[in-house]
């Protein structure tokens, strides 16, 4: 990726991390960002020991001062951003019936209007450069449906029409906007699931496994190459086939 910025947020963790990681091994320059410094510091740490460049900002999605000021400091430190992974992501769990307005407020505002935001702040310096990479991490529940999740779901659907309307509105700059949708992973998220829980997961997937993290870094580090230039508004799904 001939030392392009890459911005993945949530990288101080699981798919984010994963994704940061496969970013920089294809020859991208990555800017770690999310609200954890201590942890960010880590991942940085294992990527340069590998002799490739990281750079560490913060960033609350659910503030836009923060987006602002987070994507102003990789731009000084950095450069600008070509390549942008909207990755972090919350969840307040649920029935809509007892859902309070707050938790609803907050996965939205983190998730979706967090990433719009985000993308806000590199499509000036994408279409200079008349090149653009933009994928937003959705979810095979954002395409089915989920109990108890009427705000992570509604988030992650919502990734989903915001990728093809802004891959409408970019084309002709040469900016391709997609959406990955993984399935059901091995993070910290998934690991407090009780194995009875899990194994019944697994059951409803046809490759009879979880997905890794980096299962999903190799779709996104795809997109974000030139090979994928001819690909934009899809949504592509890493899911073990639980949802087709």
């Amino acid at each position: 990726m001939n030392n392009r910025i890459a911005f993945v947020t949530g990288a101080s963790r699981g798919i984010g991390k994963a994704c940061a990681q496969a970013l920089s091994a294809a020859g991208a320059r990555v800017v770690l960002a999310a609200r954890n410094r201590e942890k960010l510091e880590e991942v940085a740490a294992e990527i340069r020991a590998a002799g490739r460049e990281a750079f560490v900002v913060e960033l609350d999605l659910a503030s836009p001062d923060s987006i602002k000021a987070a994507f102003a400091a990789a731009a000084k430190e950095a450069g600008p951003v070509t390549i942008l992974v909207n990755n972090a992501g919350i969840t307040k769990d649920g029935l809509a019936l007892r859902m309070k307005k707050d938790d609803w407020d907050v996965v939205l505002n983190t998730n979706l209007s967090g990433s719009f935001l985000a993308i806000q702040q590199v499509l000036h310096g994408m279409m200079r450069e008349r090149w653009g990479r933009i994928i937003n991490i959705s979810s095979v529940v954002g395409e089915m449906g989920n109990v108890g999740q009427a705000n992570y779901v509604a988030s992650k659907a919502g990734l989903i029409g915001l990728t093809k309307a802004l891959a409408l509105e970019m084309s002709s700059r040469n900016i391709t906007v997609n959406a990955v949708a993984p399935g059901f992973i091995e993070t910290e998220m998934t690991g407090v699931l009780s194995e009875e829980i899990k194994t019944a997961l697994v059951a409803r997937i046809p490759l009879k496994r979880m997905g890794s993290a980096q299962d999903v870094a190799a779709a996104v580090t795809f997109l974000a190459g030139e090979e994928a230039g001819y690909i934009t508004g899809h949504v592509l799904d890493v899911n073990g086939g639980m949802h087709m």
